[in-house]
């Protein structure tokens, strides 16, 4: 199975001067290391089309949500952003000034060569990178309820056209109410 890294995936993944990335590890490194090393486990995606590698973090990229506590909960910000020119921004937010626990873990988010097509993205290996958890346990992070929602209004809107599942989303408030992601 031959993976590459998408330039989606490359530019949230791997940008410059942002600590919440992946660290001490080029693209290409990162791409080495996902066609050498077998992942621990693979887990089904949120669909047929999606695959998650888990890796154990072989660099010092830390965890990317972080549980919400009185201790911390005046550290939150947040505001309306867009992951790419082409989406609409959407409601995100974040911790600002704090230091979470280097990631155990690396879950790599994989889609299909057949779904990123439909999506506007060619790729020639049989899958392609378009996300990455940086978890402190083998387990994959809830998607986030926006993300949910945008995948369901439809490629044209940065989605996947994966309808809405209403347990899922659930499942994923009530995580997400309890953490958040930090920069």
């Amino acid at each position: 199975m031959s993976i590459v890294l998408t330039d989606f995936a490359r530019s949230r993944l791997f940008r410059e001067q942002r600590r919440n990335t992946i660290q001490d590890c080029t693209p290409e490194q990162f791409e080495r290391h996902l066609d050498e090393v077998p992942p621990l486990r693979v887990l089904d995606g949120y669909a047929p089309f999606c695959k998650l590698h888990v890796h154990r973090n072989w660099t010092s990229t830390r965890c990317l949500a972080v549980p919400v506590t009185d201790g911390n909960r005046h550290l939150l910000r947040s505001d309306y952003e867009a992951r790419s020119r082409d989406e609409l921004p959407v409601l995100v937010r974040w911790f600002e000034g704090m230091e979470p626990p280097i990631a155990a873990y690396l879950i790599v988010i994989l889609y299909s060569r057949e779904q990123l097509a439909k999506e506007g993205t060619a790729i020639t290996a049989d899958w392609g990178v378009v996300g990455c958890m940086y978890t402190a346990e083998p387990e994959e992070t809830p998607m986030a309820p926006i993300t949910m929602m945008r995948n369901a209004l439809g490629v044209e809107e940065g989605g996947s056209g994966v309808p809405l599942d209403r347990e899922a989303y659930a499942r994923s408030a009530e995580f997400w109410r309890r953490h958040a992601n930090w920069r």
